[in-house]
């Protein structure tokens, strides 16, 4: 994709629960502007290389956001999670597998991405493990033999941190993110979360200036 290109840059990390719950929206997006406004992936890294494993009062926390993303978004949550004895909380391999898809199906990453939330929040699978993401992977079409491979490369691993780099490099300090525009100059859609309500029209707007301001140029 060039810099000329429009595009949505969804800036997020799977094992984020507001992200889990945008992603009926980017869902949406995605699906009604098609090629006219295709959604490239930035992993954030929420919570990327922690090494600790969740005390009392990170339950808490987190038991509280996902009650606020499930009333707010209408994504189901499986809180047997909270029954985990130990769960160290590191998005790191969440991200690095959507990089991987993100390089051998482009046309996936968005896709592997709604999957690991799913799979994370509503199913209670430990998407921390190698295993458990190649599983996912290979249930969302991606061959499994090439995501084990590419995920556990160290030119993915380089990437993947690159994209964490990117985000803070541009500002991003929460998730999701979602900016409009090309590679040299984007406008904020939404910096949080938000419903779907309005933002189709206003994304139709906006692409129908800048395809206006285009065609307005001397040739």
């Amino acid at each position: 994709m060039t810099n000329s290109t429009p595009h949505l840059l969804y800036i997020a990390d799977p094992m984020c629960s507001w992200c889990y719950g945008f992603a009926p929206v980017i869902g949406g997006l995605s699906a009604h502007f098609g090629a006219r406004l295709p959604v490239r992936i930035m992993v954030g890294g929420l919570r990327a290389g922690n090494t600790r494993a969740m005390a009392a009062e990170d339950r808490a926390y987190i038991r509280s956001a996902w009650t606020r993303v499930g009333a707010a978004s209408g994504q189901p949550f499986d809180f047997a999670f909270f029954d985990r004895p130990t769960f160290t909380y590191d998005t790191e391999p969440a991200c690095r597998a959507i990089v991987a898809v993100r390089r051998i199906a482009p046309d996936k990453a968005l896709a592997i991405k709604a999957a690991i939330s799913t799979a994370f929040y509503a199913n209670n699978r430990d998407t921390t493990s190698g295993d458990v993401l190649a599983d996912i992977a290979a249930e969302t079409g991606i061959d499994r033999g090439a995501f084990v491979e590419t995920f556990q490369s160290a030119d993915i691993r380089n990437e993947t941190f690159r994209d964490f780099l990117t985000a803070k490099d541009m500002g991003v300090e929460g998730f999701p993110c979602l900016l409009a525009g090309t590679d040299a100059d984007y406008a904020i859609v939404t910096n949080g979360f938000r419903p779907i309500d309005g933002m189709v029209d206003a994304l139709e707007r906006w692409l129908a200036a800048r395809t206006d301001a285009i065609a307005a140029r001397p040739s």
